[in-house]
């Protein structure tokens, strides 16, 4: 077994800002492999969120952010628990992040079911059209059709885009390992992006 040093750990608490006993706990169980030792901390900060995700969350923070010389702003919504994470860096971090990458992004909705159903009619009638065009049978055309309609979500909802900042990692991972670190629950409850003249 590797030996975890401290050297170890601090480098590890900056790759991730996860707490010390975590970082050396998750060096331990990885026999001291620096990207496993990530990936279990990231694998916990899923766990911790499903664990807080029915907790109440009413205080937060309206976050602005304006992009090209005005041309672009957005404001998101993100709640919280308390109004002591409310004031934490993390979380406020993640609040100028997460409106940074909505203006970058132009996500339709944060999560799939908040697409608007005339949307998804849409683009679903737009890809049967294409598929139908390539001569597909009817029955194929429809799973290729829910196929291309399971990228659109992913690709046009901001929980499954890749973070800007770190396209290793979907905004849910991230918002996973706020969570993780604040030790409570978060949600990005709406978001508004205002494109100049449009």
């Amino acid at each position: 077994m590797a030996e975890i040093t401290a050297g170890m750990v601090k480098d590890l608490r900056e790759k991730t800002g996860a707490g010390m006993m975590d970082c050396k706990k998750a060096l331990a169980e990885t026999n001291g492999d620096m990207e496993k030792a990530i990936d279990f901390l990231r694998k916990k900060g899923i766990a911790t969120a499903q664990k807080r995700a029915g907790r109440s969350v009413s205080e937060g923070a309206v976050q602005s952010y304006i992009h090209m010389g005005g041309k672009i702003g957005v404001l998101v919504e993100v709640n919280c628990e308390t109004d002591f994470v409310a004031k934490n860096t993390d979380f406020l971090e993640f609040c100028k992040d997460i409106a940074m990458h909505i203006a970058a992004t132009a996500p339709l909705a944060v999560r799939p079911e908040e697409v608007s159903p005339a949307v998804i009619e849409r683009e679903r009638e737009v890809y049967k059209g294409q598929v139908l065009e390539m001569g597909k049978p009817e029955n194929v055309a429809d799973k290729i059709v829910d196929g291309k309609m399971k990228k659109f979500l992913a690709d046009s909802c901001l929980m499954n885009q890749a973070f800007v900042k770190r396209p290793d990692i979907t905004v849910q991972d991230y918002l996973n390992e706020v969570i993780g670190k604040t030790g409570e629950n978060i949600i990005i409850r709406r978001f508004a992006r205002f494109v100049l003249g449009e």
